[in-house]
């Protein structure tokens, strides 16, 4: 069995809180994505290095004095793919517990076995949230059927990352790689955050081109959050920017993309976002600190 993960954290020695860190290859090369989706969301991106191991990611946090969520997705049942190992993510996460926090992922469409896989992940292995990525697993999050699922969540008391808006992934590729879209639509969560009021829901990313709706559900939804990686900030959309300086900014997150945008091009776009100086420490650990139980 892998390492149980503890946390190892000392939150306020920190200087900031990456909660979108992705693990895209385990240790004997298996990737998470097809290699078709890996080389196109590269391409898209323009990474340089699209594959760091789980200690080079946490090699890369410590030298910025920085903790990062990291996660994989499971979306075997859409990609007929397998993931990259999640215990070994979790178990690296544990070797790394100084900087890194692990979040699980199950395929919601798998039923009986994504609700054993959660509790098993969360209470065997020590996960500290999950991952979702309707598009990519092919699922509407609002559908009654995967309710069972968020009432396991809710239970277990652990947050959930669900990516919304554009995709990179399948991007510039024939049919986006049967990738839909609109799975990815946050007004979906709007109903799952509705009857789940106790489950963290952090919708991924400037949610483009439906921003306006994840600001109103943040605003209206205590148990809803906004990351805001995936995007360079000179490219966030105004009304976000408007709205992280004031009714949103106890509910924005950093978040990078890593590896897919670097925090060092993120922060230095950070920069120059016409933002509070009260609010910039808010989005870049505070929050987060607070969401994710690290005050002590």
């Amino acid at each position: 069995m892998a390492d149980h993960y503890e946390l190892g954290i000392d939150a306020s020695a920190l200087d900031a809180i990456d909660m979108h860190v992705h693990l895209e290859v385990d240790s004997c090369g298996h990737g998470s994505l097809p290699d078709a989706l890996t080389e196109a969301s590269a391409k898209y991106f323009k990474s340089e290095d699209r594959t760091p191991s789980l200690d080079r990611i946490a090699e890369v946090y410590r030298e910025l004095n920085m903790a990062a969520v990291v996660f994989t997705v499971d979306a075997r049942t859409q990609l007929k793919h397998e993931p990259n190992s999640i215990p070994e993510l979790i178990e690296g996460a544990a070797r790394n517990n100084d900087v890194l926090i692990p979040f699980g992922s199950v395929d919601p469409r798998t039923g009986e076995d994504a609700i054993a896989g959660a509790k098993h992940q969360a209470v065997e292995l020590g996960a500290r949230g999950f991952k979702f990525h309707p598009s990519l697993q092919g699922f509407d999050p609002s559908n009654e059927q995967f309710y069972p699922l968020w009432e396991t969540l809710q239970e277990l008391g652990l947050p959930c990352i669900f990516h919304t808006g554009q995709n990179g992934m399948g991007a510039g590729l024939p049919g986006g790689y049967g990738i839909k879209l609109a799975y990815s639509n946050p007004l979906l969560l709007d109903a799952v955050a509705a009857d789940f009021p106790g489950l963290q829901i952090i919708m991924a990313h400037p949610s483009v081109p439906w921003q306006d709706e994840a600001n109103s559900i943040a605003t209206h939804k205590s148990n809803v959050f906004i990351d805001l990686s995936g995007w360079s900030p000179k490219y966030f959309p105004e009304s976000l920017v408007r709205l992280s300086n004031s009714v949103l900014q106890d509910k924005v997150l950093f978040g990078t993309d890593f590896p897919l945008i670097t925090p060092q091009k993120w922060l230095g776009a950070f920069a120059d976002l016409p933002l509070k100086d009260e609010v910039r420490p808010k989005i870049l650990k505070d929050n987060a600190v607070r969401l994710l139980g690290l005050g002590g």
